[in-house]
């Protein structure tokens, strides 16, 4: 059997336990998982221990900061001793403890699901659950050797995540990501990069009032550097450039002695996050006396599309179609894991969790009649060599 012919078979068989798949997303939703909360994530881990420990070894790596949570590495024998797989979920939510009394878990008349994660992406864990367990009822392993990651600090920027993904990584052929996807349910194969700058400016201060000439403005030369930072935004090869929040001064009547800008980049390639990275680094004061000091950089390089991924979608295509459904590819502003093993060279396809909308949003939701055919595609592409 192929990938398209399990596809097919699998989302017809499938269908009936829809609420399974339902219960299952509610049952992780319930178990809060914010990146700052060590204590939730663990208990959010060790449910992931007894649900997946069946599958396969499964190690528990500690990070080394406290304040985040273990990351879980499970390893699903293939048919053949071939290049591995690998698959990133993450199970860190960008919700405060407490949220789930909120918004509570909850599932409407049209089988939409809400509740914090449920989209962004603990609904991208249940469909690889279940992906796994149909593969296991029809007596079929991965055509690859799979090893699976569960992140708990993704949604910060995967500090403590990042070496293991990439070390997880090196030497995969393939690597799926169950994060949620466009809208349609359309792949993403293609990510900007995203970056974090901070500016920090030093002035003199003064009084306002009675020698305002001697002082040097730190919020004045901030307003020159906003400026000449927002100059660097070209929408044409899709590079923004955003200061989303500024700090200065201690008083009106006091010329600022220190300010400082936070500034988000987003860029499609390497190349323009060099000239955009340069650029910053190259800001020069604008007020005699001021000084600039500028920290940061490229958090996530850039996904970009290559001729291997778009084969790999083209396969999820196919396999798509195979069970009557059209399937699309797309790009997308926001960064994820995906982006670490796209830039190391490995076919990287992402977006392969259920239909939704509103990662990060009060309105985040998953529509859970995309269940039976989201797990289907999965499972054909595990088994596909």
């Amino acid at each position: 059997m192929n990938g398209a012919e399990l596809t097919a078979t699998l989302r017809t068989e499938l269908e009936p336990r829809r609420q399974e798949m339902v219960d299952l997303l509610g049952e992780l939703v319930s178990i809060e998982s914010p990146s700052d909360d060590a204590p939730s994530l663990d208990r959010f881990a060790r449910r992931l221990e007894a649900l997946f420990g069946e599958l396969g070894p499964l190690e528990r790596i500690e990070p080394q900061d406290p304040a985040r949570g273990a990351h879980l590495r499970l390893t699903v024998d293939g048919q053949a001793s071939t290049q591995h797989a690998v698959a990133l979920c993450h199970y860190d939510t960008v919700w405060s403890l407490g949220t789930l009394q909120r918004i509570p878990f909850s599932v409407d008349a049209e089988g939409v699901a809400r509740g914090p994660g449920c989209f962004d992406m603990k609904g991208g864990i249940v469909v690889l659950y279940f992906a796994l367990h149909a593969l296991r009822t029809h007596g079929l392993r991965p055509a690859r050797p799979l090893k699976v990651l569960f992140t708990s600090d993704e949604e910060v920027g995967s500090p403590t995540s990042r070496a293991l993904i990439e070390r997880t990584a090196d030497g995969a052929a393939v690597a799926y990501v169950l994060e949620s996807p466009l809208p349609g349910g359309t792949l993403k194969t293609a990510r900007k990069g995203t970056g974090d700058f901070l500016v920090r400016i030093t002035g003199r201060a003064a009084h306002a009032g009675v020698e305002p000439q001697k002082g040097i403005s730190a919020t004045g030369e901030l307003a020159h550097q906003v400026l000449a930072l927002h100059a660097l935004n070209d929408y044409a090869v899709g590079t923004t450039v955003n200061v989303g929040v500024v700090h200065g001064g201690t008083r009106p009547n006091v010329v600022a002695a220190e300010a400082e800008a936070q500034v988000d980049i987003r860029v499609e390639t390497r190349a323009e996050a060099a000239r955009i990275e340069a650029a910053i680094r190259g800001l020069k004061p604008h007020l005699p006396g001021a000084a600039l000091a500028i920290d940061g950089g490229l958090n996530r390089p850039p996904m970009e599309r290559s001729a291997a991924m778009g084969a790999l979608f083209e396969q999820a295509r196919r396999n798509a179609a195979a069970m009557g459904v059209e399937l699309r590819e797309g790009s997308t502003g926001g960064g994820s894991d995906g982006n670490f093993t796209a830039a190391m060279g490995v076919p990287t396809l992402d977006g392969l969790g259920p239909e939704g909308e509103g990662a990060h949003a009060a309105h985040e939701h998953v529509d859970t009649e995309s269940f039976p055919r989201r797990v289907a595609l999965l499972a054909g592409l595990l088994i596909d060599p």
